[in-house]
């Protein structure tokens, strides 16, 4: 095991390496886009401050359509939508295209729940003093919801650290591929269980600080 794992170390640091890159540049791409989708849900329903029902409408359809669709299906189904605009299907920038577009309406349909918890109180007293919209959801409805969104996007990135995995099954490299072509494939059992003790590490650790940083925003 020793000589095998010598060859292997320098594969299983390089996947790590891709995992994190996916799920970094996922939580940025569609963490933002997902943010903006998730405010316009919340503002533009009935009763919102951006009210607009065909905005709100068309929205909610697109997230319900795209959200349920199970991540190895949804890689596979967009290929030809990845193969125009990366140039490929398989690799880590094909994972990390499909995993920004299914994150962003995972992602939205969280903020809005998050934000659905803030206190309708607040909002009308802003709206009294002469806020707009913009300085309403800048000023007053993200920073009440803070605590709330880190802890939705601390699990937004357990999930994707999970999706990574099912991405790997389809050539989009990281720890779940190695994990399945020098674990899994080959019957090498310990291989397959260094893959998942570092994913369970880099999960715990996003946790414990998730946990950590909601909770110096509840505390302000």
């Amino acid at each position: 095991m020793s000589t095998e794992w010598a060859t292997l170390s320098p594969i299983f640091w390089q996947s790590t390496w891709e995992t994190l890159q996916m799920v970094v540049v996922t939580l940025v791409v569609g963490g933002f886009f997902g943010l903006i989708v998730g405010v316009l849900l919340y503002t533009t329903r009935s009763g919102g401050i951006l009210a607009n029902r065909w905005v709100y409408t068309i929205l909610n359809v697109l997230v319900n359509f795209i959200r349920p669709i199970p991540f190895i299906i949804f890689i596979v189904a967009i290929g030809p939508l990845t193969l125009n605009v990366i140039g490929t299907t398989i690799g880590t920038k094909a994972a990390i295209f499909a995993l920004c577009i299914a994150a962003t309406f995972g992602i939205s349909r969280i903020v809005e729940q998050n934000l659905v918890s803030v206190d309708p109180g607040v909002i009308e007293a802003a709206q009294a003093m002469g806020a707009g919209p913009l300085r309403i959801i800048t000023r007053v409805l993200l920073p009440e919801a803070l605590g709330p969104l880190i802890l939705g996007y601390t699990f937004v990135f357990i999930a994707v650290v999970d999706m990574t995995a099912v991405a790997g099954s389809v050539g989009g490299g990281g720890l779940g591929n190695f994990a399945i072509t020098y674990g899994y494939q080959r019957f090498n059992w310990t291989v397959t269980w260094i893959a998942v003790a570092a994913i369970i590490i880099l999960v715990q650790a996003a946790q414990f600080f998730g946990n950590w940083l909601s909770g110096k925003a509840l505390r302000r």
